[in-house]
């Protein structure tokens, strides 16, 4: 295949992807021309070449090393276990007890906007499994009070990666404190472990730590801004956003859009127990096959290490399975007919069809992108003579730019975080953890407006609204984050002070709160 490390070519696929899919709607016809004009690029245009190229990487979505693709099938089947688990919820009439019950604790819209928000923080371990079970748990509440889908898929997106990200006891953790242990290690830094380098440099994800501070305040202020206003006005007004984006009907409960007959006996715990049945299995496998690798090498047991070695994949497949159960029990006690059960079953694992083909093809997308060098040719424009105090900022953006383009931020972290110690090295070594920290904190950035990004999709999928609609949605909010935290990064590259760094990202945070304000106040006709 040809090398396009160094080309600018490189960048093309992704960004005609990205065009398409905000100009057409239409994702998987935009994610499949940039997969086909990868690799036409890769096989210099030899139809044949590009076909056995296109086979060979739809055969690794399923098949890896002579092997089944464990990772994948893993999330594939997850995402069937919950959309199983979610219409028993529904046909056992768990999901209508609980919004009848939060009707009387939640009076109002901002209350179920809250409702959501705090979910999303205190649901860390992984931020799949953060967005599809937050919003299994949020969506009838949100639905009740005319919260629209939209509104809800932001409030998923804005929670799940940040927290995994500042988290250490997270699948996001684990991982990113691996890599940054190798990279101490390479330069010889001793005055940090990895897990103290990675509790130093949270502080300083100025964007995870933002995004999360504005999601509250959006969601407390209820500002609507930019596409959101749309979307929010027609469900205030008893209309919703159906799967194409038109403004329809109002946003239907998951009864309705599933055509599944709800039981009138449910109880409030019918849906909250197989929720945290879940929510407890998931993390309990994620310590558990950590540990089996940890007791297989020898290695004394502890927390952290559990989750440096766990099997993400395994333990959602698990904790999904044990949620099924959970789930199917009131179902049996309630003696609804098995013809029912087996019905309601297919309709949740078909119900998830959809997401799970927007994420083949995201993953094949990525697959290519990782052929064409996307990241390693955007990983060369910040070497050169650049002022070490400007870098922190500049790796932020690169960052972004990488992660949006390649839907990628765990990609971007294995990437970037390598080179930004290297350039901390090289130039100025007190400056290697607000480096990693923008490093960090550009991939969220990136892979959270990403209309590719399989968490971006996820958090569409959790919140079922349609996939565009969310990015649209979400792109005011994130972009006005990334402007802080790109003052923030400027400050602390210019300072070497964390404390007047944030402070001045705190500064641009109500700087920016007081501009939103104002912003969705103004007619809709200056807001559109």
């Amino acid at each position: 295949m040809i090398d396009y490390s160094h080309s600018l070519t490189s960048i093309i696929p992704p960004l005609v992807a990205l065009g398409l899919a905000i100009l057409t709607r239409r994702v998987l016809l935009s994610l499949g021309t940039g997969v086909v004009l990868g690799a036409l690029f890769l096989n210099d245009f030899s139809f044949a070449n590009t076909g056995s190229y296109l086979a060979t990487s739809i055969k690794g979505l399923f098949i890896s090393d002579g092997g089944i693709n464990t990772w994948n099938m893993s999330i594939v089947l997850f995402l069937i276990l919950l959309g199983m688990t979610t219409a028993l919820l529904t046909l056992s009439g768990g999901t209508r007890a609980f919004a009848e019950w939060a009707q009387t604790k939640i009076k109002t819209k901002r209350g179920a906007k809250l409702l959501a928000a705090f979910l999303g923080v205190f649901i860390f371990v992984d931020d799949y499994f953060n967005s599809l079970a937050v919003g299994s748990i949020a969506r009838p509440v949100t639905d009740r009070f005319q919260v629209s889908r939209s509104k809800l898929a932001y409030i998923l997106d804005s929670t799940a990666a940040p927290m995994c990200v500042l988290m250490p006891a997270s699948s996001w953790g684990a991982y990113i404190i691996t890599l940054i242990g190798g990279i101490l290690v390479t330069h010889g830094v001793t005055e940090y472990t990895p897990l103290s380098a990675f509790m130093t440099l949270a502080p300083m994800n100025f964007y995870a730590i933002f995004a999360l501070a504005m999601v509250f305040v959006v969601s407390w202020f209820q500002w609507d801004i930019g596409p959101m206003r749309k979307h929010e006005l027609a469900a205030s007004h008893g209309r919703g956003t159906d799967a194409g984006g038109d403004v329809d009907e109002q946003a239907k409960d998951l009864t309705e859009e599933l055509d599944i007959k709800e039981s009138q006996n449910g109880r409030v715990g019918d849906l909250v127990w197989p929720i945290v049945i879940l929510i407890i299995a998931t993390f309990f496998f994620m310590v558990f096959t950590g540990y089996q690798v940890l007791a297989a090498e020898g290695k004394p047991f502890a927390l952290l290490g559990a989750f440096e070695n766990t099997n993400v994949g395994q333990a959602l497949c698990l904790g999904g399975a044990f949620g099924l159960v959970a789930a199917i029990i009131p179902v049996f006690r309630q003696r609804i007919p098995v013809s029912d059960i087996g019905n309601t079953l297919w309709i949740g694992a078909k119900s998830m069809f959809g997401a799970i083909l927007i994420l083949l093809f995201a993953w094949s997308i990525g697959s290519v992108i990782g052929d064409m060098k996307t990241g390693q040719y955007l990983s060369t424009l910040v070497q050169g003579n650049i002022n070490p105090a400007l870098l922190p900022m500049i790796l932020f953006l690169l960052s972004g730019i990488m992660a949006f383009s390649t839907g990628t931020s765990w990609g971007t972290f294995g990437i970037m975080l390598p080179i930004a110690g290297d350039l901390a090295g090289a130039t100025e070594i007190s400056l290697m953890l607000p480096m990693l920290a923008s490093v960090l904190a550009g991939s969220v950035f990136g892979d959270h407006c990403s209309p590719i990004s399989d968490t971006t999709i996820l958090s569409s999928t959790g919140a079922r609204c349609h996939h565009i609609d969310h990015v649209a949605t979400q792109l005011p909010y994130a972009l006005s984050v990334a402007i802080i935290s790109a003052i923030g990064f400027l400050a602390l590259g210019l300072t070497d002070s964390l404390a007047l760094a944030f402070l001045a990202a705190t500064t641009a945070f109500t700087l920016m709160c007081f501009f939103l304000a104002w912003l969705s106040r103004q007619p809709k006709k200056v807001n559109a």
